[in-house]
């Protein structure tokens, strides 16, 4: 990395650093998925530097961020699997369910299961009142927060709740079926 480059690359992590983490913090579960992220985003800027200036760092390195949690999500969706099956008499039947579809080790059942589930996710949310689906689909597949929803829509944080909260009943209700199968597997 050329001089100049190595001290643009020190100079943002000095400015973006402390900040970009504590977004990243916020959106995940632990300080080791936050800092997992956050190096990530580092080693993407380091790539992308060598090769052509960035003209909007900050905003570069959000999107970055927030792309990577996505990801991160997309590929653990604990967050939405606690809210739908929690079970508050058995906590071993979420561990279950999670160890079934989350499980590291990708076979054509697991695969199937896994792609069972989050059709059969869609099809319920699809049968949802549009005001209810968009609030679940930004706070748990977008992992917006409720005041951000409420500025986004002027909609009030507890007009959000519960309509995320009927949400997650019609889900429960529509996915426990799915859930019985994947449990008896």
């Amino acid at each position: 990395m050329p001089k100049d480059q190595n001290r643009y690359m020190i100079e943002t992590i000095k400015a973006y650093g402390k900040s970009l983490m504590g977004f990243i913090r916020k959106q995940v579960k632990s300080d080791a998925d936050a800092e997992d992220i956050l190096q990530d985003v580092w080693y993407q800027f380091s790539n992308v530097i060598n090769v052509q200036p960035i003209e909007q760092t900050s905003s570069w390195l959000y999107r970055v961020a927030k792309n990577k949690i996505l990801d991160k999500h997309k590929k653990h969706g604990e967050s939405l699997l606690d809210d739908l099956y929690r079970v508050d008499h058995a906590e071993d039947t979420t561990e279950n369910l999670l160890s079934i579809l989350m499980i590291e080790v990708t076979t054509p059942e697991t695969a199937y299961l896994r792609n069972l589930f989050w059709e059969q996710l869609f099809l319920a949310l699809d049968e949802l009142p549009e005001e209810q689906k968009q609030v679940f689909i930004w706070q748990e597949l977008e992992d917006l927060s409720f005041d951000e929803i409420s500025e986004r829509t002027g909609v009030k944080f507890n007009t959000l709740v519960s309509r995320k909260r009927y949400a997650v009943l019609h889900l429960r209700k529509r996915l426990k079926q799915l859930y019985k199968e994947i449990i008896e597997y």
